[in-house]
């Protein structure tokens, strides 16, 4: 496992590093998965049971008479049918269960809503402090649910996606400023194909289609997009009567990124995201604290190969808010009496040659260009190389 990014006890990380350490939750509840966001932790059991953690301030997680923050994991006691899929939004959470029925609960889209949506009742669903079925789906069957930090998402086992919450940068492909109950995006924006994964980001989304076409829409100021925008000014935030719709259309219709067809991975942190693509891992987005794994700190505009990873195979990445994690297949160690592979670009026209052959041409250069083993040495480690054996 490898991870970087934001950390505690140092500010930022920007290149991967192994973390060799988990912590296992608790034999109690075998975990097949957890979210976390923000202030609150969902756990995934194996047995389709939810638990949570973390602050309850806004009723999210599922318990309506708990304490303000609960410092131990669990049991969501309301979802009483087996869950598939969960997610965790930024004061609010989701569960799809095996029926295909999805519940929400947590208080934070409904104040985006009553501002946005002013003389209208909102649904129950919205203001809840406990899971509560979200209207509007009963003609579909849900197979995944999604949350961002104020808008929520829900995929069918038909193919098509569905959204609701705020709107504030294009996030659900609508003209709206706020959905309160869900709405489809039509089958067009996605090149009329089915849409088989989806994964959102606090304020955009990443789809895969049935031929694998990835999309991306929603806020695009730190390159979370990974395209080129005719002007970042139109991504700012714009003061308009919240009665009134979106005007921003362009950052609202999910287009596609070609180089991205295919992929076999894909995560979105808060404002950046991850790609396996042929077996590389690619970055895009927010890079303040170096989770885009470049050596940088500069955002990143457009899916970039992470050098880092480029040597390692069977990956698996994740994305925290401001970090990123990758599990990985090392490369397999040399034989045992096997000469190591040399990487000095001095000897790259030696690198078809034997072994033996290599090294009479390095002993006639050394012969004709006479210096001390300690400054041959250490002019290969400059150049970058490896020392395959002394001399």
């Amino acid at each position: 496992m490898g991870n970087w990014g934001s950390v505690t006890q140092r500010r930022s990380c920007i290149l991967p590093l192994a973390n060799p350490s988990l912590a296992v939750l608790s034999n109690r509840w075998p975990v097949a998965g957890i979210l976390p966001l923000y202030l609150q932790h969902l756990y995934f059991a194996e047995n389709g049971q939810v638990l949570s953690c973390g602050s309850n301030s806004f009723g999210q997680l599922g318990v309506p008479h708990g304490p303000r923050r609960c410092v131990f994991p669990q049991a969501v006691e309301l979802l009483r049918e087996m869950v598939v899929s969960i997610a965790a939004g930024l004061r609010h959470a989701l569960a799809a269960t095996a029926s295909g029925l999805v519940y929400q609960w947590g208080t934070g889209l409904a104040s985006s809503g009553r501002r946005l949506c002013p003389g209208q009742t909102l649904p129950l669903f919205l203001t809840a402090k406990e899971p509560n079925r979200v209207t509007g789906l009963e003609n579909s069957q849900a197979i995944c649910v999604l949350a961002g930090s104020d808008h929520s998402a829900s995929l069918t086992d038909a193919g098509e996606l569905y959204v609701w919450g705020s709107n504030k940068h294009g996030q659900l492909a609508s003209q709206a400023a706020f959905l309160p109950v869900p709405q489809k995006i039509e089958a067009h924006c996605f090149q009329n194909e089915k849409v088989t994964a989806v994964w959102s980001g606090w304020t955009h989304l990443v789809a895969q289609t049935e031929t694998g076409k990835v999309f991306t829409w929603g806020r695009a100021d730190y390159g979370q997009l990974g395209r080129t925008l005719e002007s970042h000014e139109g991504w700012k935030p714009e003061k308009q009567d919240s009665s009134l719709p979106c005007s921003r259309t362009s950052k609202s219709t999910p287009s596609p990124l070609h180089c991205l067809t295919g992929a076999t991975e894909v995560s979105c942190g808060s404002e950046h995201n991850l790609a396996v693509m042929g077996g590389v891992c690619h970055s895009w987005g927010w890079n303040e604290h170096g989770m885009c794994g470049d050596g940088t700190e500069a955002n990143v505009w457009a899916p970039q190969p992470m050098q880092a990873l480029r040597s390692l195979s069977g990956l698996r990445v994740g994305c925290g808010a401001g970090h990123s994690l990758a599990l990985c297949q090392p490369p397999a160690l040399p034989v045992l009496g096997q000469r190591p592979m040399v990487t000095d670009p001095s000897l790259d026209a030696t690198k078809e040659a034997s072994p033996q052959e290599a090294m009479d041409k390095e002993r006639n250069q050394k012969e004709r260009h006479p210096e001390t083993s300690a400054q041959s040495q250490s002019n290969r480690f400059r150049n970058g190389g490896l020392v395959t054996e002394t001399l």
